[in-house]
């Protein structure tokens, strides 16, 4: 599965046995996989501003959430015939060790390897300029999202517009690249060669009759160009000075004159607009893919290494001899760019996710500052209600009020604004890794 269930309960010695015991009940059980979430110590400051804070941080996950998804959407949108391989391009790079940073780990390892980024969040600052820096950082990166996407659809629409005039029946279409210079009769102060559309079942009728619909029709000088389901697009010279004549005639036997006028100069910059927009729209996108194979790579082939929580025998999530794309080799612009900063977001949203479990379980529990956070991985989606009801029962003690109302969906919560299905007795955060559903 791709859901989490990030909790948190007090550090004293009671609530470190209650997390053996829930580990013991949810191994045994096969319920979830558990790690403990290492989260580091924040300049706390006052608990009126994490009363303030705790507020902006869940504004904040919200609209991480929500960027990520929209960048994940994005990129199947931009992939389009290779919309199946997507998920290969949503990946959180360099988000682990320092030595890793070259590496592409994908988003569960990431979650559930995760290390506090000293580098880009200094955890010495104050908990208020930490969150102003990620919330500028994803501030950024929807701006620049919406102006790239734009950007691209305004392409994708303009060249969607130049394909429609190249599909339909002969009535609607465009002509330019069906018909050829040597169709017609070009720089003649007299002559003029017409389209006509004639329906299928009348071929016969217009070859044995289009010479005598009116004066001055240059004989033999028809030809059949194109045609669809319908019928076919033939060409006829006539002299200037008979034209609408000519069209009334046409039209009384079922033949339709098509206004058309040769212009190669127009002809010709029409061609090359639809050939530069179905080039800069493939650009965006187009990736060789070069995998390097086993053993080609500069760097050594590596394991992550992570001690699960009362399971130190369980092998880590990281990947070993994971076939690594040249870093931009053969990607479009877009395409790169939603690689990027989609692992920028996606990290900078974890951290709002630690910010969060840090923030709720100092108000919850007090100060000084001591819990642990725990990051549970749901085996089944089916044995997610027993999985809540194992640490409702666990942590009951925490908060008799909340355990009961989770019970008995009748009972209020006292100063609580949330529905009791949103409160539990122990700090709760989910994480659903699930961005293409």
């Amino acid at each position: 599965m791709s859901e989490f269930w990030l909790i948190s309960a007090p550090g004293d010695k009671e609530n470190v046995q209650a997390l053996e015991r829930m580990n013991t009940v949810t191994s045994k059980s096969n319920l979830s996989y558990n790690t403990k979430f290492a989260i580091p110590d924040f300049k706390v400051g006052t608990l009126d501003s994490l009363v303030g804070l705790s507020d902006e941080l869940g504004k904040l996950d919200t609209f991480a959430e929500s960027l990520i998804r929209r960048m994940a959407q994005s990129v199947v949108e931009v992939m389009e015939d290779s919309k199946g391989k997507a998920q290969e391009h949503l990946l959180a790079n360099g988000g682990l060790k320092e030595k890793m940073k070259c590496l592409k780990i994908d988003l569960t390892s990431f979650v559930t390897h995760f290390e506090w980024d000293m580098a880009k969040y200094p955890a010495k600052q104050p908990l208020v300029s930490v969150v102003d820096t990620i919330a500028k950082q994803l501030a950024q990166i929807e701006m620049d999202l919406k102006s790239r996407t734009a950007a691209y659809n305004t392409l994708k629409t303009n060249l969607e517009n130049l394909e429609k005039k190249s599909m339909g029946n002969l009535f609607t279409r465009t002509l330019s690249d069906i018909v050829s210079k040597e169709d017609f009769v070009l720089d003649s102060e007299y002559l003029i060669t017409l389209l006509v559309i004639v329906p299928k079942s009348n071929y016969s009728q217009w070859q044995k009759t289009y010479e005598s619909l009116s004066d001055m029709v240059v004989p033999r000088s028809t030809k059949l160009i194109t045609e669809d389901k319908e019928g076919g697009l033939f060409t006829v010279t006539l002299f200037r000075k008979v034209i609408e004549d000519f069209k009334t005639k046409a039209k009384e036997n079922k033949f339709t004159v098509r206004e058309f006028y040769y212009d190669e100069k127009e002809i010709k910059r029409e061609r090359e607009e639809m050939a530069r927009l179905l080039s800069d729209k493939k650009q965006q996108y187009q990736t060789s893919c070069v995998a390097l194979k086993k053993g080609s790579s500069t760097f050594p082939d590596h394991k992550v290494k992570v001690t699960p929580l009362g399971n130190p025998d369980r092998p880590a999530a990281g990947q070993t001899d994971r076939e690594r794309e040249s870093e931009g080799e053969g990607e479009g612009p877009l395409l790169r760019w939603l690689k990027v900063n989609f692992s920028e977001a996606f990290i900078a949203w974890i951290h709002v996710k630690a910010l969060r479990v840090f923030v709720e379980s100092v108000l919850r529990y007090g100060l000084p500052v001591n819990f642990q956070a725990v990051l549970l991985q749901p085996l089944k989606k089916s044995s997610t209600k027993r999985l809540r009801e194992v640490l409702n029962s666990v942590f009951r003690h925490l908060d008799e009020v909340a355990a009961t109302s989770i019970l008995d969906a009748s009972v209020e919560i006292p100063g609580l604004q949330l529905n009791n299905q949103d409160y539990f007795p122990y700090v709760y955060f989910h994480i659903d890794l699930s961005l293409l559903d």
